[in-house]
């Protein structure tokens, strides 16, 4: 392996973040945090690299004190009104993500859908969309930072990056603190 290889591609991603971060939208932003604040309950979904960085949101979210569920665990309760779901779509188009909004719509619960295609039929029904403007596996938005990583490579790493300083912005918000996030943190490992 080339050293210089390696650095060229490491300064790279770099750029292709500080582009994402630049190009985030801020009112949108800001829209996503209120819904996650005000929420009652948050139910969290997505699929493959996005649904790891949803889950580990999800996280973060129960040691903000929110009552959190993934949306697959077999304790999730049943949706209501006054509760989330935030939904990370990526692509706009994943059916079974589809679905699922369909059904929560039923509910009564807010939708906040986090994507790389706000123009696709899943972040285009929701009630709050938020478009990370990073390049995403079968994304077809031109606004997209492009990427020399595969896929979907760096729309899945920015939502790590965006998802944590989300949380450092809701942690302000809620009147929590890094003390209070840790005693929430589990305790037997």
């Amino acid at each position: 392996m080339k050293m210089n290889r390696y650095e060229e591609l490491y300064r790279t991603i770099l750029l292709e973040h500080e582009q994402v971060f630049a190009a985030q939208d801020m009112v949108a932003l800001s829209a996503a945090i209120e819904e996650i604040a005000a929420a009652g309950r948050i139910f969290v979904i997505g699929a493959g690299r996005e649904g790891v960085a949803a889950r580990g949101f999800a996280m973060r979210l129960m040691h903000l004190g929110k009552e959190v569920h993934w949306l697959w665990d077999d304790t999730t309760p049943g949706m209501h009104g006054g509760d989330l779901f935030l939904a990370v779509n990526g692509s706009g188009c994943i059916g079974h993500i589809d679905y699922l909004l369909d059904q929560a719509r039923t509910t009564g619960v807010r939708q906040l859908v986090i994507t790389g295609a706000p123009h696709e039929r899943t972040p285009a029904m929701a009630d709050v969309c938020l478009f990370v403007p990073a390049m995403v596996y079968k994304g077809t938005d031109p606004r997209t930072i492009p990427s020399v990583q595969p896929m979907g490579n760096l729309f899945e790493q920015h939502l790590f990056l965006l998802f944590d300083l989300m949380a450092m912005l809701l942690t302000a918000c809620l009147h929590e603190t890094h003390e209070t996030m840790e005693a929430r943190h589990r305790n037997i490992e």
